[in-house]
């Protein structure tokens, strides 16, 4: 599966931009808030993917931000949104807005995003209201601060089953205590330190 490209923005349109790298094109669907925030075509860009796969196609994802792709992954979690409406939803509000309305059951808000009815949106804040973080950790400015290493260990906790606050929390404790011994930690101390922390 993909989850990541690096590469040359070959073309960018609202919806979908095409991304070389390793002399492949690879097409990727994106959100308008991403499309606005790219570079300008012929620059170097970083995409997290989300590799959606059905039997008549595989469709790639794209976000600059992890939490936008974990966002838009909870949203294919709710009953009668797939990827398309998911990215749809991500291209009608802003991601921490978004998180804030589901969080307040703002179904008002919800119901303006072009596809989305008063039924999907109640089941939006019913199966979300609690899986989200708070509406500020959507797009916290320390996020891109992560290492590649400490995002690697933060993503096998979330898949072990910690919540992102708690799991962000443990990372930040683990890092603090590997400082001394060295300035990033490799991917296994940093994840057992972390891991321990969690344990206590």
């Amino acid at each position: 599966m993909i989850a990541h490209l690096r590469g040359k923005l070959l073309a960018k349109h609202p919806n979908q931009v095409v991304v070389e790298t390793g002399g492949v094109g690879y097409e990727v669907n994106i959100s308008v808030p991403t499309f606005s925030e790219l570079p300008s075509a012929g620059s170097e860009v970083a995409l997290h993917i989300h590799t959606h796969v059905r039997e008549d196609v595989i469709a790639l994802y794209g976000f600059l931000r992890p939490a936008e792709k974990q966002l838009f992954e909870k949203l294919m979690t709710v009953s009668g949104i797939g990827a398309k409406l998911a990215i749809t939803i991500l291209s009608g509000m802003a991601a921490d807005e978004l998180s804030g309305a589901i969080r307040g059951n703002d179904l008002a808000r919800l119901t303006k995003i072009p596809g989305i009815g008063k039924k999907t949106a109640e089941r939006m804040v019913l199966e979300l209201r609690d899986k989200l973080p708070p509406a500020t950790g959507i797009s916290t400015p320390t996020a891109p601060a992560m290492s590649a290493i400490e995002e690697d260990v933060l993503s096998a906790l979330m898949n072990l089953g910690y919540q992102r606050p708690l799991a962000e929390k443990a990372l930040a404790s683990a890092v603090k205590n590997g400082l001394g011994k060295e300035k990033s930690g490799s991917f296994d101390s940093l994840f057992r330190e972390a891991l321990a922390s969690l344990s206590k």
